[in-house]
C-alpha cells in the first residue's frame, strides 16, 4: 500500500486493445460482515461490525498506509437498501459485471445473512450475482497456536442435500450468474469436504430431480490447495492465498516487534501472471491491494505498493491472457469489492478516491497504459524519527514478553489438560466480563 512514483516504467504512449474477442466478466467478491448481528455481539461485544477492527488499525512503518477509511459511502450498514443499491450503480458504472457473494452456512444456520436476503427480495438490486460457501470453522484466536472455534463445520450426514436445498432460491433467480447455462457456485475449502466428488453428486443430483438441471461447482485454491479435483468442474484463484513469493521484511524498519510479512505487488501479481495448472479449466483472480493490519497486528501480510497503478497493469494482463483462451463465456474475479479489514477493496477510499475503481474500466475498456508495474520502490524513510527513548523501552519489553508469553503458551498446548484450564479460565473471564457490561 506505498505510493512511490519512479516515473521509469509507464510506457511512452497510450496503447488501446481493440478485438472482437468477447470481453471476460468481471466479478467481485463481497463481504456481508457490515452490520451488527446477534453473534457478532456476543463474541466480539455489542454493536461490533467489520468496521471495528478497520477503524483501530494503526501504521506498522514509515509510508505504511493504515487505516484504510472509506470514501463515498462512509460507514454504512449493509441491511440499509440504498447503500447496496448505490454500491451497484457505482460497481457497475466502472465494469463491474456481477458480485459474488460469501454465504455462510453452518449445518443449518446462517449467519451475515441480512444483506444477501434483502437483496434476493429487491428486485431494484439490479446486479447480477454468485454464491461463494465460505465452508469454514469460525474461530476466536486466543494464542499464535490454537483457536478457539466460534461455530464449526460439522459436515453432518444430511448437511450435503440441506445446502443445495439452502441455496435453490438464489439458483433460481434471474440475476443469478450461469456459467455455459448452469448456475455457478463456490467452494471456498473443498479440502474440508470428507468426500467431496459424494457431496457434488448430491448436489448434482438433487438441482437435476427439482427441475434446475446442471450446476457448475467450482473448488477455490486456498489454504494449499493448487488444483481441483473430486468432481468439480472448475478451479478459481484466490490471491495472495498459495504465495510463492518471499517477504522483504529485512528492507524495512518497523515501528514496533513485527511477526508478519511484507511483500511487494509486482512480485505477487507476477507470479500469478505466470501460473498455469494442469487441469483444464482455472479462473483467474486479481486484487487491488492487500493490508490485513486491522485483523492482524503484528502478524499481518502487508503487500506494498498496491495502488491503482500496479492494480490496472495486473488486471489488463489478465484479461489479455483469458482472452487468449478463446472461451466464449469467461469470468475473472476481484478479491474484493468490500474486504476492508484486509485492506482489499475496490470502493473509495480517502487514499485513493475512486483510483481502483477508474483503474478496472480502463483495463476492460482496453486501455493499456503501462508496460509492466509501474511502483515497485520501497517506502520513503521519514528524515525525522519516530524512535524516542520510551517507544525503544517499549518495543523491547513488548517483544521479550512476547517471546514469554509464547513459550508458556507452547508448553501449555503440550499439556491438553492444561489446555482445557486455560480455555475455561478464558471463556468464565469473558463470561464475567459481559456481566460486568
Amino acid at each position: 500500500m506505498i505510493a512511490a512514483s519512479t516515473g521509469q516504467k509507464i510506457s511512452n504512449s497510450v496503447d488501446l486493445i481493440l478485438d472482437d474477442r468477447p470481453i471476460p466478466r468481471l466479478i467481485a467478491f463481497y463481504l456481508t460482515q457490515f452490520h451488527p448481528t446477534p453473534e457478532n455481539d456476543l463474541w466480539w461485544g455489542k454493536g461490533f461490525t467489520e468496521w471495528t477492527n478497520v477503524t483501530k488499525a494503526e501504521p506498522l512503518f514509515e509510508g505504511h498506509l493504515q487505516p484504510h477509511l472509506p470514501g463515498d459511502f462512509g460507514f454504512y450498514d449493509l441491511r440499509v437498501r440504498e447503500t447496496r443499491r448505490d454500491q451497484i450503480k457505482t460497481a457497475k458504472q466502472y465494469g463491474i459485471d456481477g458480485f459474488c457473494y460469501h454465504y455462510y452456512w453452518f449445518s443449518g444456520k446462517r449467519i451475515l445473512n441480512l444483506p444477501l436476503d434483502d437483496m434476493l427480495a429487491d428486485p431494484e438490486s439490479d446486479m447480477p450475482f454468485c454464491l461463494c460457501w465460505a465452508n469454514e470453522n469460525w474461530t476466536r484466536r486466543w494464542d499464535a497456536a490454537d483457536h478457539e472455534v466460534l461455530i464449526a463445520q460439522e459436515y453432518l450426514p444430511d448437511d450435503d442435500l440441506n445446502f443445495i436445498k439452502s441455496i435453490v432460491p438464489f439458483f433460481k433467480d434471474k440475476r443469478y450468474i450461469r456459467l455455459d447455462g448452469r448456475p455457478y457456485l463456490i467452494v471456498y475449502r473443498p479440502q474440508h469436504l470428507a468426500d467431496a466428488h459424494k457431496t457434488v453428486e448430491i448436489w448434482r443430483d438433487y438441482c437435476r430431480l427439482i427441475g434446475l438441471g446442471e450446476i457448475h461447482v467450482c473448488a477455490a485454491l486456498t489454504h494449499g490447495n493448487k488444483d481441483y479435483t473430486d468432481g468439480f468442474d472448475s478451479g478459481v484463484e484466490f490471491p495472495p492465498h498459495n504465495l510463492s513469493s518471499t517477504n522483504i521484511n529485512n528492507q524495512l524498519n518497523f515501528y514496533n516487534h513485527f511477526r508478519g510479512n511484507i511483500m511487494q505487488y509486482a512480485a505477487i501479481a507476477q507470479s500469478y501472471l505466470d501460473r498455469t495448472y494442469s487441469a483444464a479449466r482455472v479462473f483467474k483472480t486479481v486484487f487491488p491491494s492487500w493490508d490485513n493490519t486491522a485483523r492482524a497486528k503484528e502478524r499481518a501480510l502487508v503487500v506494498i505498493n498496491g495502488v491503482a497503478e500496479n492494480y490496472e497493469y495486473w488486471l489488463a494482463s489478465t484479461i489479455d491472457i483469458v482472452k487468449q483462451s478463446g472461451r466464449h463465456d469467461e469470468l475473472i474475479f476481484i478479491n474484493a469489492w468490500n474486504e476492508w479489514a484486509e485492506g482489499c477493496h475496490l470502493e473509495p477510499d480517502r487514499w485513493f478516491g475512486h483510483g481502483f475503481l477508474q483503474a478496472t474500466l480502463n483495463a476492460k475498456n482496453g486501455l493499456r497504459r503501462f508496460a509492466t508495474f509501474p511502483e515497485t520502490d520501497l517506502p520513503k524513510k521519514d528524515e525525522a524519527s519516530h524512535r524516542t527513548f520510551w517507544k525503544d523501552i517499549g518495543s523491547n519489553v513488548t517483544y521479550h514478553a512476547g517471546l514469554r508469553l509464547g513459550n508458556l503458551k507452547l508448553a501449555v498446548n503440550r499439556r491438553p489438560w492444561m489446555r482445557m484450564v486455560a480455555l475455561l479460565v478464558i471463556r468464565m473471564a469473558r463470561a464475567f466480563r459481559e456481566k460486568a457490561l
